[in-house]
């Protein structure tokens, strides 16, 4: 996203996924002053907001499925499923709108039934067939649909770590979003898979200030308290002010300890506090203060103590603009979210950005993956 000379350039609002830009992989870029202006300026305010801050909902109170667009089909046949799943597979020429029909309008668990159905009707693995009859990225949708959830995510982190030089990003979203039983399911999941422990594989993959926060937040240990400590959140947004904004350096550590251990109510408080002392929010001190992917994983520590569908909203906006779709971010977030709090998403989507999510998928996406996509959204709003 290069800029032509003359071009008012605003302040830093969005991650950075653009290689143009000083700093890129540090979170912070720059938005020239276009059509988009208005949704940045409102989602500067989203995550600058302290007032509901404190009332709003804790980030992990939607894990129970009911903001999630896609539920479980009542009067289900695994059985006929997998023989419509069959005859679309083997017929001539993969009918694919059966294929996106079925998976996409049954629950993950209700699919694990109907792959076993498959299996015992033909032989062979329904992953299996999916694979040899689709391809590109409709093929990784469907794949994720059928995965486990907990071994999708698992599996996910896996290419991260052993991808052509690790994808920090995915590891960032991946850490910062999830809940400590969360988190400890995808390391189970791990072992069980590789035989390797994830947090000694991650020591190999990743060095300095970024691993230690990336790998406490990996170890799943987070305060789940209820209760806010009014004077230990004072406490702490001091201790974050010294360590930052009131010194020459930073130190990283403060910023590590707090950030990646208090609950998310004590958080909240803190946030408050922060801005009582500094009169900055504590985002925009980590984004003056930091760089690189520290700062990348901090900031979004910080958005997902505020609001996890308002990150997730965001990180799907970013991945449909600029040079080119990113799928794989598209595809993540859409499965893995769309029985836990996907209707939540699209409503902080349609705030932030004043445009539905299904309508900025079917702009932006096309084909078999499109029409998937829009049926894993669910509707507009």
């Amino acid at each position: 996203m290069h800029h032509l000379p003359g071009e008012q350039v605003w302040p830093p609002v969005f991650s950075c996924r653009f290689s143009c830009w000083r700093n890129c992989r540090c979170g912070r870029t720059r938005l020239v002053k276009t059509k988009t202006e208005e949704s940045s300026v409102i989602m500067a305010s989203l995550w600058d907001d302290l007032d509901s801050l404190v009332i709003s909902p804790s980030s992990a109170s939607s894990t129970n499925g009911e903001r999630g667009t896609i539920k479980p089909k009542e009067n289900f046949d695994a059985d006929e499923d997998a023989v419509a799943l069959k005859d679309a597979i083997e017929g001539f020429g993969t009918k694919e709108k059966i294929l996106i029909g079925i998976l996409t309008g049954r629950s993950n668990a209700q699919r694990q039934l109907i792959s076993k159905a498959y299996e015992e009707a033909t032989g062979r693995t329904l992953l299996k067939d999916l694979k040899g009859d689709t391809s590109g990225d409709f093929e990784d949708l469907l794949v994720a649909l059928v995965t486990p959830p907990v071994e999708y995510v698992c599996h996910e982190v896996i290419k991260a770590i052993k991808g052509a030089g690790t994808e920090d990003s995915t590891l960032i979203e991946i850490f910062a979003s999830r809940t400590n039983q969360e988190i400890k399911a995808i390391k189970d999941v791990f072992f069980k898979e590789t035989e390797k422990q994830l947090i000694s594989e991650l020591e190999g993959e990743v060095s300095g200030d970024f691993s230690k926060a990336l790998l406490v937040l990996a170890e799943g240990n987070r305060d789940e308290g209820d209760t806010v400590d009014m004077e230990k959140a004072k406490e702490d947004a001091k201790t974050l002010y010294d360590a930052g904004e009131k010194k020459w350096g930073t130190d990283e550590s403060k910023f590590i300890d707090i950030l990646c251990h208090r609950s998310v109510p004590q958080l909240k408080q803190t946030f408050v506090e922060y801005k009582n002392i500094s009169g900055k929010t504590l985002q925009q001190s980590i984004e003056g203060e930091m760089s690189g992917e520290l700062e990348e994983l901090l900031v979004a520590v910080v958005k997902c103590v505020k609001s996890v569908p308002a990150y997730f909203a965001e990180r799907l906006y970013m991945s449909m603009k600029g040079g080119g779709t990113e799928e794989s971010i598209l595809t993540r977030i859409m499965v893995s979210r769309s029985e836990i709090d996907l209707l939540d998403i699209r409503a902080d989507f349609k705030k932030l950005y004043d445009d539905s999510l299904l309508s900025e998928i079917s702009s932006d996406l096309s084909g078999e993956y499109g029409e998937c996509m829009k049926a894993i959204c669910g509707g507009d709003d």
